[in-house]
């Protein structure tokens, strides 16, 4: 691909991501302030958010493999419509049935074809095996950039127009997304990257691989850890007595941070083997949970705490994505990926709901997050034993 149209693809499918994740990453700071101004407890807006995230995964193959076939930027704009339409009526949700339609229904349908996961698909056939990992890892840091921009951006729309109006003034933002798509070309019957010659080829050796299926296992964990925290570390932050506005601090120095996670493990990735980088990664989550739940909460305990979950926080995501590139070929990677990802959104499904009925049943948080650190080893040791070798195919497989 010509270097002025692969700058091209990358800033529009940047832009993508920095507002659609970015966006959803703000959801965790209406959790309170939406509950108690409808008097509800926090399980109805955090089972809005785990049907959010169940729909995303359902949707992100089926988003993925119409990508694959019709195009990518035919899916972004069409994604870019419901994903912001949702927006907009959620900002005028007064009961929980509307509620779990909008921020629900809606936003997680948007986000399973404005996500990354179409954007990653369309970046990683465009781009050489050598610099693959590090071109997904500045797609991943812009999603995370999002964040980092999104997530003050919301508190400072709540904190002076109320939650309403908030959501309002981010669906505005996130109607970008429908140029941006102009941007982001391309199926994948079009490129010449290697993979199995049909999509319906590369779904059946995929199942038929145990390292596709430890990967599918892993990145459950990763689901459930990031959502439980996105969307209820605001909330616990301001259970410790905390000023609310350390809850949106620390979701940007998470999204800050994660932009030099991404890096660094796109970078790594094209370096080390990148299922040890998985473990690795996962290791450390679960050592920092222990550690911020046994030391007393603080302004430099949550900055700290933040800081370092960033640099871990999305990293995974080049590093997965990668991992299908490699073993099955970047051809039909987006479609791919989309299965394994339906798996993370399973555990972001839980991790949402069951935070909220902890802490309504228990009046904390604190069996979710030992959860989250038993879960985070059990990740880092089904990523070891992947066989990080591309599939060897028969001659006439690839016809």
């Amino acid at each position: 691909m010509q270097s002025r149209s692969f700058l091209i693809l990358v800033l529009a499918g940047g832009l993508i991501s920095l507002l659609a994740m970015g966006s959803r990453a703000s959801f965790g700071l209406f959790l309170e302030p939406v509950s108690t101004d409808l008097g509800w407890g926090r399980e109805v807006f955090a089972l809005a958010l785990a049907i959010q995230n169940i729909v995303w995964g359902l949707a992100q193959p089926f988003a993925a493999m119409v990508a694959d076939k019709y195009g990518s930027g035919k899916t972004l704009l069409v994604s870019g419509l419901v994903y912001s339409g949702g927006l907009f009526l959620m900002a005028e949700t007064t009961t929980q049935s509307e509620l779990y339609l909008s921020a629900g229904f809606l936003i997680g349908l948007g986000l399973s074809g404005a996500g990354m996961g179409v954007v990653m698909g369309s970046v990683g056939r465009a781009v050489s095996d050598d610099k693959r990992s590090m071109a997904l890892g500045i797609v991943g840091a812009a999603g995370s950039l999002g964040q980092f921009t999104m997530v003050p951006l919301g508190q400072a729309f709540l904190s002076s127009y109320g939650w309403s109006t908030a959501l309002m003034l981010i669906g505005v933002c996130s109607l970008l997304i429908i140029p941006a798509a102009a941007g982001v070309r391309g199926k994948a019957e079009d490129s010449n990257v290697a993979g199995a010659g049909s999509l319906t080829l590369a779904i059946k050796e995929a199942a038929g691989n145990k390292s596709y299926w430890y990967l599918f296992a892993g990145f459950f964990v990763c689901g459930f850890h990031v959502t439980f925290l996105a969307v209820h570390l605001p909330a616990y932050i301001v259970d410790q007595h905390m000023s609310a506005d350390y809850g949106a601090t620390a979701l940007s120095i998470v999204g800050l941070f994660n932009v030099f996670g991404s890096l660094g493990a796109g970078y790594l990735g094209g370096k080390y083997p990148k299922k040890y980088l998985l473990s690795s990664l996962y290791f450390a989550r679960s050592a920092l949970f222990v550690a911020f739940i046994i030391v007393p909460i603080s302004p430099l305990t949550i900055i700290i705490f933040s800081g370092i979950l960033g640099l871990l926080w999305l990293s995974t995501v080049p590093l997965t994505s990668g991992l299908v590139a490699v073993l099955f070929g970047p051809k039909y990677m987006t479609t791919l990926f989309g299965f394994i990802f339906f798996s993370h959104q399973v555990g972001a499904f839980l991790g949402a709901w069951l935070g909220g009925v902890a802490f309504d049943v228990y009046g904390s948080y604190d069996v979710i997050w030992w959860l989250s650190v038993a879960l985070g080893l059990v990740s880092g040791v089904l990523h070891w034993p992947i066989s990080e070798t591309a599939l060897v195919r028969q001659p006439q497989t690839a016809s």
